[in-house]
């Protein structure tokens, strides 16, 4: 069985994944190496493309893209298409979440239509099943769970969301507090509480957690140690119950980097603006700087319909202060399964969040590429603009649909007025010989 990334590490062994992704990020190859020896980056593969992301300390901040069917809906097709469309966009991974129809082939056919890693919530599955087999998924047997897990694995999933910190003593955290604002949002999560109460048992993904383990180091698959508690409300950011699971999931994930397995940290879903650092800080220093994977975060509650835009400002936020990996958030958010289009806008807006984050959190890396934007503006040169623009295709559409009729040198927003124009003709002799040029 080839070694998993951190034992090649560990080892002192540079991967040809190790390669690519210093190649593509910048960065030295041994400094990387050494960051996912630490547990510090997470190098999630796509077993049937050559295509590797890092996800860590010192890269790009990176977007995710969820799709997936729903009980409702169940188009295959549409899924596919909406999976190539968030590779289109620019999405870095993506989780394909789906709990109707045949998950075995949708996860499958998935797999096979991008070349990005791709991510699940085996949980999903799992209670699908036992509700099949059984008529209630509170009679989902440890075995068949594990057997999914593995399953799903073999099948080539890149990294997975496992929500191995709900245990007995969290739910008491959460009952002791008076329950929530806005309830329990994880669907993995609602549904492995149920279990646990039902069964009265703890929660096999946490008392087995080395056989969690165990398995994903099998096929190198990343463990993204799930947020099944996250507050789905900005009044229960940082209750007790939040904090507790991410208090676990730090310490699980020191035990898995022990074990050899690529680990990383998930994050809370509702998080007011002023809470969002806090919430950083307190993953980064417990975990030994393990990945964050954030979900959304969406600083209000009262955004649906535009809460693709109320998570970009949580995720530039979030970029800014330390995490890695953001999920998406799409128009349709708290609404409706999302189509194609809503997936092309949730990544777009995502990547345009996380680049603003990295301005400050990288600006050596980030910030040339707005500078060279700039001086294209200013010497009203078009085709560097659409060069530069993080969306040209769209910059340049919008442009072409709306010509000047007279000047076309200049924009209709301004058109004889243009404030660049006039400037440049003044201060041109201080361009020729200042450091601006």
């Amino acid at each position: 069985m080839r070694e998993t990334q951190v034992q090649s590490a560990v080892a002192g062994v540079v991967t040809p994944e190790m390669l690519s992704v210093a190649g593509a990020e910048g960065l030295d190859v041994d400094l990387l190496r050494t960051r996912v020896a630490e547990g510090q980056i997470v190098l999630p593969m796509n077993r049937g493309s050559a295509k590797s992301v890092g996800i860590g300390m010192g890269l790009r901040t990176k977007v995710n893209a969820s799709i997936g069917t729903s009980t409702d809906i169940v188009d295959l097709d549409a899924e596919i298409r909406k999976a190539k469309a968030a590779e289109s966009a620019g999405a870095d991974t993506l989780m394909e979440l789906s709990v109707g129809g045949d998950l075995d082939q949708i996860r499958r056919e998935i797999l096979a239509a991008v070349q990005l890693p791709v991510g699940n919530v085996p949980l999903y599955q799992a209670f699908c099943e036992a509700t099949a087999k059984f008529g209630d998924p509170n009679k989902l047997d440890e075995e068949m769970l594990f057997e999914i897990i593995e399953r799903q694995c073999a099948d080539g999933i890149s990294f997975m969301a496992i929500h191995c910190g709900i245990n007995q003593y969290t739910i008491e955290r959460l009952e002791k507090q008076g329950y929530r604002y806005g309830g329990l949002v994880s669907k993995g999560g609602a549904s492995m509480v149920a279990w646990m109460k039902a069964n009265h048992r703890e929660n096999p993904l946490y008392a087995k957690f080395d056989r969690v383990v165990s398995i994903l180091k099998k096929y190198d698959v990343v463990l993204s140690l799930g947020n099944g508690l996250r507050a789905g409300s900005i009044g229960d950011s940082f209750d007790r119950a939040m904090i507790q699971e991410l208090l676990i999931n730090c310490e699980l994930a020191e035990e898995g980097r022990r074990m050899g397995c690529q680990m990383m940290v998930e994050g809370p879903g509702h998080v007011p603006l002023d809470e969002i650092e806090a919430n950083i800080i307190l993953q980064k220093r417990m975990s030994n700087h393990a990945p964050y994977y954030m979900l959304g975060p969406l600083p209000t509650d009262i955004g649906a319909g535009y809460d693709h835009v109320v998570a970009a400002i949580g995720a530039a936020q979030s970029a800014r202060y330390g995490a890695d990996l953001i999920c998406y958030i799409t128009p349709a958010e708290h609404l409706a399964l999302p189509n194609e289009s809503d997936v092309v806008e949730g990544v777009k807006v995502a990547r345009l969040a996380v680049h603003i984050g990295d301005l400050t959190k990288y600006p050596s890396q980030a910030r040339p590429r707005d500078i060279a934007m700039s001086k294209a503006r200013r010497d009203l040169d078009w085709p560097g603009q659409f060069e530069h623009a993080l969306f040209a295709a769209d910059a340049a559409r919008i442009r072409g649909e709306r010509l000047p009729e007279c000047d076309s040198q200049v924009c209709t927003m301004c058109g004889a007025f243009c404030a660049n124009r006039a400037s440049n003709k003044l201060f041109a002799a201080a361009l020729e010989h200042g450091q601006k040029a």
